[in-house]
């Protein structure tokens, strides 16, 4: 087993000897410490083909026409303009964008009025919801 060198957590392992039984070698037992993380469920998104797409789009056209490239003499210069653009970038997307879950289900063609089928037929159970949330499904991918 390899460690990573000089490592106090990683560093707490122990043989069993007496837990070998009919084997010729002898389990190695190590403790690695997990560190409490929080770890994002879910992504700013923009939905093909939606109304945020365009807003977003013509945001982003409206960055590009008004770069000023007259004064670009250095490499400062330069810079400032391109982490001015990519600010303007920034904006943009985090204005039109909107929160989604990430699940393994996620997929690109889901679309709110999936959820809030999806969300009806889990509040009534009732086959026709199911039916009415597969029908949008298919028309939607």
């Amino acid at each position: 087993m390899f460690l990573q060198y000089g490592s106090s957590e990683l560093n707490q392992h122990s043989i069993c000897l007496d837990c070998h039984l009919s084997l010729d070698c002898a389990p190695l037992i190590i403790n690695i410490p997990i560190a409490n993380k929080v770890i994002n469920t879910s992504k700013l998104s923009i939905a093909p083909n939606s109304e945020q797409e365009k807003t977003f789009v013509k945001d982003l056209i409206t960055v590009f026409k008004n770069v000023e490239t007259n004064n670009i003499i250095n490499k400062n210069n330069l810079e400032d303009i391109v982490n001015c653009v990519g600010t303007s970038i920034n904006w943009a997307w985090t204005k039109n964008a909107k929160w989604l879950r990430i699940s393994r289900h996620s997929k690109q063609w889901w679309t709110e009025e999936c959820s809030k089928s999806l969300d009806n037929y889990r509040t009534t159970k009732s086959c026709e919801d199911w039916k009415k949330f597969q029908k949008i499904v298919k028309n939607t991918k």
